[in-house]
């Protein structure tokens, strides 16, 4: 447990590990918005199953757990690594936009952090935090229409976006650096794990980004 603490291997591997459960996480959350583009209904009643229950809060910890550790050993590496690194570039053998993403993942995981936050209080305490203490945030609206509401604004929907580019570029070399930590770093996969992230990340951010979209210009056509 020491070693995995206090380690730069160790911290690598926790940060590969909470970064593959999230991403995973991602994933369940894209596929649950998207439901809403096709039902209110059911997309309600996926938000009932979720809200003020001991397994929803139990997984809400743990991802928050996650999150933390991530962002934690994130930012000691990162450190740790410029203070090695002095002026030296980063270096990798395929010329892609990744480069730039892998220079800029601490100041790409503040902003995607500090939008989480934006986005934890405009929709999670408004939905399951405020049905698990009852305090009525929703104003007796669905959690459908909260979310309808909040993406016919199209300056949040732009602001939304925004933070899911930055999304994107932190995506793409992190799941390619978690996969590479884990074992996945062999030559002949170098390449094509960069090819992987990115479909990983794309279809993140695009199955994100479908849903204000869908609602800014339903608002406008409305």
């Amino acid at each position: 447990m020491y070693w995995l603490v206090m380690s730069s291997i160790g911290k690598k591997i926790v940060m590969s590990i909470s970064g593959i459960f999230l991403v995973l996480f991602l994933l369940f959350h894209m596929s649950m918005n998207l439901v809403l583009i096709f039902s209110t209904v059911t997309y309600d009643k996926i938000c009932g199953i979720l809200g003020a229950n001991w397994y929803a809060v139990i997984a809400t910890v743990i991802l928050a757990i996650g999150v933390v550790v991530h962002v934690v050993c994130g930012v000691l590496l990162t450190l740790q690594n410029m203070k090695a690194r002095g002026a030296d570039e980063y270096k990798v053998s395929c010329k892609t936009k990744v480069e730039w993403a892998a220079k800029n993942m601490l100041i790409l995981g503040l902003v995607i952090f500090f939008g989480l936050i934006i986005h934890l209080q405009n929709f999670w305490y408004k939905m399951q935090f405020a049905d698990l203490f009852q305090l009525g945030s929703l104003d007796d609206k669905s959690g459908s229409q909260l979310v309808i509401n909040l993406f016919s604004n199209p300056i949040y929907s732009f602001i939304y976006i925004l933070w899911l580019v930055a999304l994107w570029f932190h995506l793409t070399h992190g799941i390619w650096s978690s996969l590479q930590t884990v074992g996945l770093n062999n030559k002949i996969w170098f390449c094509r794990l960069k090819l992987i992230s990115n479909i990983i990340a794309t279809v993140i951010m695009i199955g994100f980004a479908v849903v204000p979209i869908y609602f800014t210009f339903y608002a406008f056509i409305k």
